[in-house]
């Protein structure tokens, strides 16, 4: 009988020492997932100093704002490489400018149109180039994009209006001074770049 009892009273000990361990277990974690929920959203918090008085400011999630990011960034490159005055430094620091923004496709598209005249034609035209931008088109889970967009291109003789349609791929980058979206345009090509309109200026 004494042996039974002392049995049950280390039955007893031991599962009260089981559920003591697993309730502490379950208390720590449940500390632990907290205080990184406190953490997260205080991450997600900024205070500004309005006259020495801290004023909170809250962060928006970042992939939240993604697409708008991603918009901003492709309207940013197509400005920076169609549009376009007679003035070689000022092509070429658009040019540089662009470059931070796109891989080696951006740079063999620049290449090509220098190799066939593009850029010489601007100055000898007194050409300037104006872009557009009517609509980005997004798929956010192929990364994906495909811009539409108007080119003006001004000349001393006319006026000429030419649809501008391109495609490329979106990689997210760390950001910098001179990439401040985080992204590069990848695997970027014109689909359409075709006259829609060619209206001659008249000479007084």
């Amino acid at each position: 009988m004494i042996i039974k009892n002392i049995e049950s009273k280390v039955r007893l000990a031991t599962f009260l020492s089981a559920g003591s361990l697993l309730a502490a277990v379950v208390i720590v974690a449940l500390n632990a997932y907290y205080a990184y929920q406190l953490v997260a959203s205080a991450q997600k918090s900024i205070y500004i100093l309005d006259n020495n008085i801290p004023v909170l400011a809250r962060q928006t999630d970042v992939q939240m704002n993604r697409p708008a990011e991603y918009r901003a960034h492709i309207s940013l490159f197509h400005a920076l490489f169609f549009s376009l005055t007679p003035d070689d430094n000022y092509m070429e620091y658009q040019m540089k400018q662009a470059m931070y923004l796109v891989d080696e496709s951006g740079m063999k598209q620049y290449n090509d149109l220098k190799e066939n005249g593009f850029f010489n034609s601007i100055l000898s035209s007194s050409s300037v180039l104006t872009l557009q931008t009517d609509s980005i088109g997004l798929d956010m889970t192929k990364h994906y994009f495909r811009y539409y967009g108007k080119l003006k291109i001004d000349r001393r003789s006319s006026t000429v209006w030419r649809s501008l349609v391109t495609e490329g791929y979106l990689k997210d980058i760390p950001r910098s001074d001179n990439n401040a979206h985080g992204v590069l345009i990848t695997a970027w090509k014109t689909l359409e770049n075709k006259d829609l309109r060619d209206v001659e200026k008249t000479t007084l």
